[in-house]
């Protein structure tokens, strides 16, 4: 029961957090941008993150998806009910 709890509980703590913080620290960057090149040691824009040092949550992003499939199947279904 305990166990249960607490997975429920850490599971509504991170919904919560990819609503209300959608964007995460980059991973490969740390948050700054830029990383330094192997070999000059110069530091370059981070492609990962594009330069923001920001990247959007996994939870999130897996939210995108589902909301962008719904809102699809439900565009072409009200288009379907105007055309006859």
């Amino acid at each position: 029961m305990a166990w249960t709890l607490t997975i429920a509980t850490v599971t509504l703590c991170y919904i919560l957090a990819c609503w209300v913080l959608p964007f995460g620290r980059c991973h490969r960057c740390r948050g700054t941008g830029a990383h330094p090149h192997l070999i000059t040691r110069r530091l370059r824009p981070c492609r990962r993150c594009r330069g923001s040092g920001r990247r959007l949550r996994t939870g999130r992003r897996v939210f995108n998806h589902f909301s962008r499939i719904h809102r699809d199947a439900t565009a072409r279904r009200s288009a379907d009910s105007r055309r006859g």
